[in-house]
């Protein structure tokens, strides 16, 4: 592969408390998945994030998570399949808005956190909200965690669909993540992260804790912007893909 998308959370603040630095990950990341309303965000948070990835020329999308701002949408919410499409279309629509008002076009959708966990292992759940992307929008892309219930979901429903590996995060044998906390779930070190996933666009196959690797297709790759260091990390496997002769462009505009 010699193109690949490098993907952002953003917008992950509300009100006059900040998360991460989005200004620095937007003249590094091709893509912007922007909370919006749910795990984090509001209006004004939303539209100055907007407007940095058009000055940026990032490419945006909408994060919706489960309503939970103390846990930080990474906890599950008990919620039927249809509740769960219609929190994720009010955020989708709310992320509309503003977008429209900042000149932005929403070019693709992508669960956050625990929301985006379960519809990975839930087809209900991955339907619900992959039915929620088609209404509002057929040619609207899903950004889905790569060999999921969710990727399957967004296929099947004739969206486009890219699929996504994680920089900064351990997998298990059956393609989930290794749940946080525990250990082996997160990378810490920018060379690991960057080695990796280098092995992983060489060979299709992603190393897991418990097993052999795994093979997983791979459109774009996820730097958490809220995470310790997520600057330098994602500084750092820019450059090293970069001096691999791997392109950055966002998946939209046709990366991979």
């Amino acid at each position: 592969m010699t193109k690949i998308d490098l993907n952002a959370d953003l917008g992950e603040g509300y009100g006059p408390w900040s998360m991460g630095d989005d200004g620095a990950m937007m003249q590094i990341v091709t893509s912007a998945n922007i909370a919006c309303g749910g795990h984090a965000g509001d209006p004004a948070t939303m539209a100055a994030t907007l407007q940095m990835a058009k000055e940026s020329g990032v490419s945006v999308g909408a994060h919706p998570g489960y309503a939970d701002r103390l846990g930080f949408g990474r906890r599950v919410i008990p919620m039927t399949p249809d509740e769960i499409g219609l929190l994720c279309a009010a955020q989708i629509g709310a992320l509309m808005g503003v977008a429209a008002q900042v000149g932005v076009t929403v070019a693709y959708v992508k669960p956050h956190g625990a929301l985006a966990n379960l519809a990975a292992r839930d087809r209900s759940v991955a339907d619900a909200i992959v039915q929620v992307v088609k209404r509002i929008d057929p040619a609207m892309a899903y950004l889905a965690i790569s060999g999921t219930e969710s990727e399957a979901a967004a296929r099947d429903a004739g969206l486009r669909v890219f699929s996504e590996i994680f920089a900064d995060r351990g997998y298990l044998a059956s393609g989930q993540l290794v749940p946080r906390g525990q250990e082996g779930a997160m990378i810490h070190d920018p060379e690991e992260a960057a080695a990796r996933l280098l092995q992983v666009l060489r060979t299709g196959l992603m190393p897991v804790i418990d097993g052999d690797p795994i093979p997983l297709a791979a459109h774009s790759i996820c730097v958490h912007g809220d995470s310790a260091g997520a600057v330098t990390m994602a500084r750092h496997i820019r450059a090293r893909l970069a001096a691999e002769g791997v392109t950055l462009q966002n998946f939209v505009a046709g990366a991979g």
